[in-house]
């Protein structure tokens, strides 16, 4: 796309220079002029300018989801008081994440140039979500960048949420968890040869747990670490198995069809699709292409190909609820929120209605599993115990009825 400098002065009067890409100098100038800039000069951009204004900033990362919420956040607070550059400029000089300084001050040089937030963005492909650079541009198209940078912005944070409460919940169990396998072992190779063996030298046939002990003792002892790497291959093997897209389809697919489990990844999924579905659709994005791009954020494969078969219906005609109850994976409930949405004309509230109450339901439902899980692992773990004392009983036991005889 061709380059362009200009000079222009701003709505509080100051003079501004810079390049900028456009299809054309009238675009150019009508992208100028649309900013509320008075064009002093505009001309095309010859030799090293020119050449500039294409290639895409070096050295942008990716953006965690914790930071780029947070900028979103503060971004959506400026850009209702200030300008788009000040707000980016002033994000940057007090960011202290170092990728989320980078994306700032990338896309105020592209601000700078004259590009929209969001053509800026599309030059980080890397740094922020697909979704994220089609929200912004449909806020620039309609004029209400910042209402939808709020929008954005609980987007963000629901998802935040929800990630840290799971991962929070869960760092107890799995400690848990880890101590009990550790203790186990530990017992089982360390503590329970020493103790039968003198049982063993005695020549006295031992009782039958005693021997199944002594003989799992006696497996973890010399080939445990055979049991450890092929646990390891395996788990390394299925890893690489999983970015194959037909394997990983198929076990997101059966993941769906568990009992309880299904429900929770059904649950969450359905909740994110709704919430970001309504951020687009809110900020004046089309429907078809907001299916499209939702489908990208969707982690289990399955319920990402049942939305890309939404969005095809959609494109020949189908209402979104009929399109989405054909692909018998959605919760029903987001399925008639949906129609009452369409039916009424309010599709982006139903939506957030839908998400927020699905959202709801898997925080109670997994705070009343993970409460569960605790107990669960001590009993396993005291039975485990309880088997291993047991199997060293019984021989003591046996001893001392003979001698009382």
């Amino acid at each position: 796309m061709p380059g362009f400098e200009f000079e222009v002065i701003d709505a509080r009067g100051a003079t501004r220079t810079g390049r900028l890409e456009a299809a054309s100098l009238p675009a150019a100038r009508t992208r100028l002029e649309r900013r509320g800039d008075v064009v002093v000069r505009l001309e095309p951009a010859t030799g090293a300018a020119a050449r500039s204004a294409t290639p895409p900033p070096r050295g942008v990362r990716k953006v965690a989801r914790r930071q780029l919420a947070l900028l979103t956040r503060q971004l959506a607070t400026l850009v209702s008081v200030a300008p788009l550059e000040e707000a980016l400029s002033t994000l940057a000089a007090q960011a202290e994440d170092r990728a989320a300084r980078a994306l700032l001050l990338a896309a105020q040089e592209g601000v700078r140039e004259g590009q929209r937030l969001s053509d800026a963005l599309d030059r980080l492909p890397g740094a922020v979500p697909a979704t994220y650079r089609a929200v912004v541009a449909a806020g620039e198209s309609s004029g209400r960048l910042a209402e939808v940078l709020g929008r954005l912005a609980g987007l963000l944070e629901a998802q935040e949420e929800m990630g840290a409460k799971v991962s929070a919940a869960l760092i107890y169990p799995l400690i848990l968890a880890v101590v009990a396998v550790a203790v186990i072992s530990g017992l089982m190779v360390f503590v329970v040869p020493r103790v039968v063996e003198q049982f063993t030298l005695s020549g006295r046939e031992l009782p039958a747990l005693t021997q199944a002990v002594i003989g799992v003792s006696r497996f973890l002892a010399s080939w445990g670490w055979l049991l450890a790497a092929v646990i390891a291959g395996g788990a390394v093997l299925f890893s690489q198995l999983l970015r194959r897209e037909a394997f990983r389809t198929g076990i997101d697919g059966a993941l769906l069809r568990l009992p309880l489990v299904g429900r929770l990844i059904r649950d969450a999924e359905a909740a994110g699709f709704a919430r970001t579905l309504a951020t687009m659709v809110s900020g004046g994005l089309p429907v078809l292409e907001a299916l499209q791009l939702t489908a990208q954020g969707l982690s289990n494969r399955a319920l990402r190909a049942a939305t890309r078969a939404t969005a095809l219906a959609v494109r020949e005609g189908s209402g979104v609820a009929t399109a989405l109850k054909r692909t018998g994976v959605f919760p029903p409930l987001l399925i008639y929120f949906t129609q009452n949405g369409e039916g009424a004309g309010r599709l982006d509230p139903m939506l957030t209605a839908a998400a927020e109450y699905l959202e709801r339901e898997f925080r109670t439902t997994t705070s009343v599993l993970l409460s569960l899980l605790e107990p669960a692992i001590i009993v396993l773990m005291g039975l485990f115990v309880g088997l291993i004392v047991l199997a060293i009983m019984l021989p003591i036991l046996q001893i001392n009825t003979l001698a009382g005889r």
